[in-house]
């Protein structure tokens, strides 16, 4: 694709970037026809083409407009189309950068600025914890809206985290939602790393990924969180204090963004080369399977009833990983499948999409849920939390993280 920048855009880091992955494009349109928000509304501007052509009027100096904004927030940026794409166009990267450009040009309305502030500010906050213990303890009072936000307790062995010192060690990013929300997902990978002789470290001065701050249009606050995590973890990178094999990430989405910190901060003199050094351990808890596998088959006491397996878009479009959880499952003795169809769309979570975009993410939800019920599953299981959330919300059969299967199976629990 041809490009001529404006010249406001000529030598900066983002216009140089923005033009080289818009030059990839070769206008096939390959990409719309496995666009989630494509397939819900059949517009060439709710399209990943339709949306690049956006970018690139813009960035050439064309004024955007409200609805050139509103066409980009519809993006789930389940990066679904860089699965497709025949010509390897990073749109992922392109949207942020989009996203960014429009923002600063097109002035928000008050109520979107606020509700997007306190997405930001509310999630990433210690607050939140508190805050949502509140609304769990009122869960019967709180309207139908925000009670599909809000979970139930968490169950008992939550809080069992194990003791035990072994050679090898890995470091676990906890997340800034998820502690709250879910947090039998960190001590059950935890237990699980435990049972295969690996101890599980925590940095506690790590938090948010950045990726909120950073789908929210805060580009300097996520690079701020990146680099507040970078600092924490650098005594375990480095080896100052313990040596880790891996920085281990169970939330597919925060994966996708804690590897991209090499890309992200590669013009920052001061972190650029910690930055690489992190993205290159970073892996998601699903790589570790194919090493674990041997070490947990002996040790299974239960097996699930049949699961339904929804792969999120962070972990099979975003850092390419298919296949990896349903093989090792089943090495285990598993019964586990995807949907017959549709299983690489998205499920209209996509971290605050479900808040901001909430008439798309539950026709996406319910959409997924269809596709998964003639599995005629006992569980529906997934790795990420958001996803895990989103789909709990729409349907009566628990939604977990594999990695809680795979410990109540070590745990001989029911």
């Amino acid at each position: 694709m041809q490009t001529h920048l404006a010249p406001e855009f000529q030598g900066t880091h983002d216009g140089t970037e923005a033009e080289a992955i818009l030059r990839r494009c070769v206008h096939c349109g390959f990409c719309t026809a496995t666009c989630p928000t494509y397939q819900l509304l059949g517009d060439e501007l709710d399209g990943p083409r339709g949306r690049i052509y956006l970018i690139k009027q813009v960035l050439e100096g064309a004024q955007p407009t409200r609805d050139t904004q509103a066409h980009l927030d519809r993006c789930l940026t389940c990066r679904n189309c860089e699965s497709t794409c025949p010509s390897g166009v990073a749109y992922g990267r392109l949207v942020d950068i989009g996203r960014r450009v429009v923002d600063a040009k097109v002035e928000r309305p008050a109520g979107e600025r606020r509700v997007r502030w306190l997405l930001k500010e509310g999630l990433t906050s210690p607050l939140f914890k508190p805050a949502l213990r509140v609304g769990q303890a009122l869960r019967p009072l709180v309207p139908g809206a925000l009670k599909d936000k809000v979970p139930p307790k968490a169950p008992p062995q939550a809080h069992d985290w194990p003791t035990r010192t072994h050679k090898r060690k890995v470091a676990l990013l906890l997340g800034c939602v998820q502690p709250a929300m879910a947090p039998n997902i960190n001590s059950a990978t935890a237990r699980v790393l435990d049972a295969a002789g690996i101890q599980t470290l925590v940095a506690d001065g790590a938090g948010c990924c950045g990726a909120i701050r950073e789908h929210l249009g805060d580009h300097e606050g996520a690079l701020a969180d990146m680099r507040r995590n970078i600092d924490a973890w650098w005594p375990l990178v480095s080896g100052h204090t313990e040596s880790i094999e891996a920085l281990v990430v169970n939330a597919s989405g925060c994966g996708v963004a804690v590897k991209d910190y090499g890309h992200a901060l590669r013009h920052d003199p001061a972190y650029a080369d910690k930055a690489a050094r992190v993205s290159a351990l970073a892996r998601d808890l699903s790589e570790l399977l194919p090493d674990l596998v041997p070490l947990l088959k002996p040790r299974l006491r239960t097996k699930p009833g049949p699961l339904a397996y929804h792969p999120p878009c962070t972990l099979q479009h975003g850092q390419q990983l298919k296949g990896g959880v349903e093989a090792a499952l089943r090495e285990l003795g598993m019964q586990i499948a995807c949907a017959p169809q549709d299983s690489h769309l998205c499920c209209g979570s996509a971290g605050t999409y479900s808040v901001l975009q909430p008439v798309l993410s539950k026709q996406l939800r319910d959409r997924k849920l269809a596709a998964l019920a003639p599995l005629a599953a006992a569980q529906i299981v997934s790795a990420n939390v958001g996803c895990i959330q989103h789909l709990q919300s729409g349907t009566e059969l628990p939604v977990r993280h594999w990695v809680e299967v795979l410990d109540d199976a070590l745990r001989g629990a029911a």
